[in-house]
Formats: C-alpha cells, sequence, structure tokens
C-alpha cells in the first residue's frame, strides 16, 4: 500500500503547479486595451483629391487692329482702309490634360470701309459688322508656378453682318476660312481666379462686291487683324 507520505506528495503538485502560474500570469504586463476588448481608435482616412474642372472661361476687352490694305479689282492703285474697334469678348476653354486645350472666342465687332489710294475719293464706302469664332488648340506650360503660358494655333470663320453702304450704292463682303495663331498667359491669383493677356493673329481675306454709281465690282480685302486681349480669367 503508498504511504500516506506520497500519497500528500501527489496531491500537493497539482496545487504547486497552479499557484506557480498564479504567480507567472500576476507578474505578466496588462494587455493593450485593443486586445483586452476595449475598440480600436478609428483610423481616419486622407480627405480625397478633388480633380480641378476641365472648363475656363474668361471675360476679355479686345483690340482689333486689322490690316489697310485690299483691292478693287479692274482698277489700277486701288486700296481699302478698314477701321480698328475696341470691344467685350467670351471665350470658353476646356482643358483635355493639364497641358492640351481647346479654346473658342465668341465677340462681334464692327468696321468702317473707306477707299484708299486712286479710290480715296469714296471716302467711306460701307460698314459692317463681324462674328468671327475662333477655335484654337492650345498648348499650356506648367511650370512657373502662378505664371501660365501658351501657345495655339486653330481656324477661324468670320460672318459679315448688318452691312451698311455710304458712298457706294450697296456693298456685300463674303464670309470666308482664315488660320488662326495665338500666344498668351494667365496669371493665377488662386487656383479659380486669374488675370489673361492674349495676341491672336488671323489670316483673313475675305472677297466684296460693291456697286458705285451703278456700276457693279468686284474685290478683296486683306484684312488678317491683329486681336489684342485682356481679362479676367475663372477656372471652374
Amino acid at each position: 500500500m503508498p504511504s500516506i507520505g506520497s500519497t500528500l506528495h501527489r496531491l500537493s503538485a497539482p496545487a504547486a503547479g497552479l499557484a506557480l502560474l498564479g504567480t507567472v500570469l500576476a507578474g505578466a504586463p496588462a494587455l493593450p486595451a485593443d486586445i483586452a476588448g476595449t475598440p480600436p481608435l478609428a483610423y481616419k482616412a486622407p480627405a480625397p483629391v478633388v480633380e480641378q474642372s476641365p472648363w475656363q472661361i474668361r471675360l476679355r476687352l479686345l483690340g482689333v487692329i486689322p490690316e489697310d490694305d485690299g483691292s478693287v479689282r479692274g482698277i489700277n492703285g486701288s486700296n481699302l482702309d478698314v477701321s480698328d474697334s475696341v470691344v467685350p469678348e467670351l471665350d470658353i476653354t476646356y482643358y483635355f490634360t493639364k497641358n492640351w486645350a481647346a479654346e473658342l472666342i465668341l465677340g462681334v465687332t464692327p468696321h468702317d470701309i473707306s477707299g484708299a489710294g486712286s479710290i480715296s475719293s469714296l471716302n467711306k464706302i460701307g460698314e459692317v459688322w463681324l462674328l468671327p469664332p475662333t477655335l484654337t488648340l492650345q498648348y499650356h506650360f506648367t511650370d512657373f508656378g502662378a505664371f501660365k503660358p501658351y501657345i495655339g494655333a486653330g481656324i477661324n470663320y468670320t460672318f459679315f453682318f448688318d452691312q451698311k453702304a455710304y458712298s457706294a450704292d450697296s456693298i456685300d463682303v463674303k464670309d470666308t476660312f482664315g488660320w488662326a495663331l495665338q500666344a498668351g498667359f494667365d496669371y493665377m491669383f488662386d487656383e479659380h481666379w486669374g488675370f489673361n493677356v492674349d495676341v491672336k493673329k488671323l489670316f483673313l481675306k475675305p472677297d466684296f462686291d460693291v456697286v458705285v454709281a451703278g456700276q457693279p465690282l468686284t474685290g478683296k480685302a486683306n484684312l488678317d487683324p491683329w486681336i489684342v486681349g485682356v481679362g479676367v480669367t475663372y477656372r471652374f
């Protein structure tokens, strides 16, 4: 039979083990709050990046400066004098990328047409209004901070309307296509507002019909105007 001492030894071994485990657990470091059951701190995601709108508008004041050149067919030494004009203008720009954009300008401008050279005695031949919508493809440089220069080239189609004859019996300047070159810059005060300077050269040579003293005549007006504008830019 086992002795009473050995029996007590076997009974006391588990108790000793439990006591040792309790001592270890009591001395162990406390578990972090999130492991112990407390919900972890909420993670705040970074604010989403808002992309800038591709649309932009400008309101400009334009100086339209045509060439004083042209002729009436069959009259040697004939020339034309076309007046300058200052008008407001709206343009709309759409950015395909941060560098490439298309611009459409909208505005109307009045001009007097007078005889020059051998027909200077006619004085003011007539008056016409022009609607010259011009579409250009632009490249915008983006490495100069708030200063944003650009260049462009495109096409123009000019409508001549509200034509009035003075020393002539009648005048009819024909609508026509022309090419356009452009250079300018925006200086942006913030992400929306800026100041714009823009220069365009239109290559515009419309034909015209005119009746003077009952005699029908034809000719060509070499307008080729410079269009110089300053104004305000707004980027949506």
